[in-house]
């Protein structure tokens, strides 16, 4: 078993095989599972908090190995966490210049500043009914109906309950957890969790604005026992991005003057 966490160039082979492995493409999350799986890294070392972003150090480190291989034509981004090789062959220039550093260091940042950012107001000066409220919105947002939020503690973590519509024909009905903190949620907390499940639904959803532990996540995905999905605060601040709930995104207008075509005159 790895005893230390790779460097960015060490994750670079791993990332390219990992993407190779599960076909050429895949999102981040399946990236970041068969890594972790390729190279044997303990929950320890996945659960190494970098102090500047609040996120796993791991996490972080492979942010930037993908802006790095996509800076340079290894990978493309083709949307929602999508990652693709460009060739089932694709090679990547280890000795980067300086240039191609400075810009992936710059990329990476803004990507996770904004993150930072949301992920402070929410847990800062949202109350936590605020924050609740902002969850049933978004569950509304993304095709959930008759979402009710609890407003009551001691009920066994249970802070709403929705049914979730899937292509307007199949239903079912879902409770959910929404925990706002900076922190990480542990397995004890899913456990209790899904006891407050048993009798009421055999689908559950946990929301928080902190992370997992490792031991969390396989718990939540635990062989034989009603399944829970779970949306740490990286995955929340992405939705709302994606929903426009709070976050806009500005494209910048870019002009590119084609020279051949005034030689048409």
């Amino acid at each position: 078993m790895v005893k230390k966490l790779p460097t960015r160039n060490e994750l670079m082979d791993p990332t390219i095989e990992a993407i190779r492995q599960l076909g050429g493409s895949a999102n981040t999350d399946e990236i970041y599972e068969k890594i972790v799986e390729n190279l044997n890294l303990s929950d320890s070392l996945l659960e190494i908090i970098n102090g500047k972003t609040g996120q796993s150090d791991l996490k972080y480190n492979l942010a930037w190995v993908r802006t790095m291989l996509k800076n340079q034509g290894v990978i493309s981004n083709v949307g929602k966490g999508i990652w693709v090789l460009k060739s089932i062959n694709s090679n990547y220039n280890k000795k980067s210049n300086i240039s191609k550093i400075k810009e992936t260091e710059e990329e990476v940042e803004d990507s996770e500043k904004w993150k930072r950012n949301a992920l402070k107001i929410i847990t800062e000066k949202m109350s936590p009914s605020a924050f609740e409220r902002l969850i049933q919105r978004v569950l509304r947002e993304t095709g959930f109906i008759q979402v009710e939020i609890k407003g009551k503690s001691g009920d066994g973590g249970i802070d709403g309950i929705g049914i979730a519509k899937i292509n307007g024909i199949l239903s079912f009905h879902i409770i959910f957890q929404c925990k706002r903190i900076k922190g990480k949620v542990p397995c004890s907390e899913i456990r209790d969790f899904r006891g407050a499940m048993v009798g009421r639904t055999d689908k559950g959803l946990f929301i928080t604005t902190g992370t997992f532990t490792r031991d969390a996540i396989r718990e939540a995905n635990r062989d034989g026992a009603p399944s829970i999905d779970l949306i740490d605060g990286e995955k929340l601040v992405e939705k709302l991005k994606e929903l426009k709930l709070g976050i806009k995104t500005e494209l910048k207008e870019q002009i590119d003057i084609d020279e051949k075509w005034f030689k048409n005159f």
